[in-house]
């Protein structure tokens, strides 16, 4: 009997968790979804593998057979996945580097100019990433590496360089009161809904609408995106408002949408990233070491 690897992935999760709720959000799947791929596989493995409570999800004594053996099955797989990966870019001389919305900004093409004086017959894929999973081109090994926003979720099983810091602003639809005004407060802003990214991001979400600024106070949320496109059209909608990037007013002018500064939120770094253990050697390697030469 074959099982499914995203089965024992999701199995694994809950294991370490012990609980529903926070697996799933590691996993960017919700509950009943999580339920199901546990159900599925003690089906197909015929045996109970979790005891359910209101206290958690505790493991049977299958279970904890299971818990034990399923790392180095998953780590076995994961690094073949990554060989095959390794020798498809070896052979097409592509290195796959996802982005979030600007990437590294302005130092993104020099980034890349200075890998490509390294390596001449090799060139840059960049590929655009969801604000729902972030990272599940670095996780599934779609992608070699990624210009991201900290933090981001599963970071600690990334490796980084941190490219640059900038401030964050407030977008809001141009017609917008507070868009009368050339500055604001994070207290300014409390009352307001805010565009934020799906739940299930974690801390990426928590970053974007400044959950450590409110003093306890929940966010109130008028719209849930994935996409800059999405996100530009519910802020110019009025569904909203958002914290940004500052070179987001370059990046993404628009006549509707307003960008202001704000005081009382930290501000928004960006890295390169890498799964841990992967930069050592070879192209990847040197385009660590363009982006690490090229870093504030």
């Amino acid at each position: 009997m074959d099982v499914d690897t995203r089965l024992l992935r999701s199995f694994a999760t809950v294991a370490e968790e012990g609980n529903l709720t926070r697996a799933a959000e590691r996993l960017f799947l919700s509950q009943p979804a999580l339920t199901k791929q546990i159900r599925q596989l003690e089906t197909r493995l015929g045996t109970r593998l979790f005891d359910r409570s209101k206290h958690g999800m505790a493991l049977t004594g299958p279970g904890e057979a299971l818990a034990a053996a399923a790392p180095a099955v998953l780590a076995t797989w994961d690094g073949a996945r990554r060989a095959v990966r390794a020798a498809e870019t070896e052979a097409s001389r592509v290195l796959r580097v996802s982005f979030l919305a600007s990437a590294a900004n302005e130092k993104t093409q020099p980034i890349i100019a200075a890998f490509r004086a390294r390596r001449p017959d090799w060139r840059v894929e960049l590929r655009q990433a969801s604000w729902g999973d972030p990272v599940a081109g670095l996780v599934s090994g779609d992608v070699d590496a990624g210009f991201m926003r900290l933090p981001f979720p599963r970071q600690d099983e990334f490796d980084a360089v941190v490219l640059l810091t900038e401030p964050r602003c407030i977008a809001m639809a141009a017609d917008h009161p507070l868009a009368q005004r050339e500055s604001l407060t994070m207290d300014d802003l409390l009352d307001e809904p805010f565009i934020a990214a799906p739940a299930a991001t974690g801390a990426f979400r928590d970053h974007w609408v400044a959950a450590d600024a409110r003093g306890g106070r929940p966010v109130n949320v008028g719209a849930v995106t994935e996409h800059p496109d999405d996100w530009l059209t519910a802020i110019a909608n009025g569904d909203g408002i958002a914290l940004a990037p500052a070179s987001a007013a370059r990046y993404y002018a628009r006549p509707d949408i307003a960008y202001r500064e704000v005081a009382g939120v930290a501000p928004s770094e960006v890295a390169l990233v890498w799964p841990k253990g992967t930069g050592m050697s070879g192209p990847l390697a040197d385009l660590i070491a363009a982006a690490t030469a090229l870093a504030d």
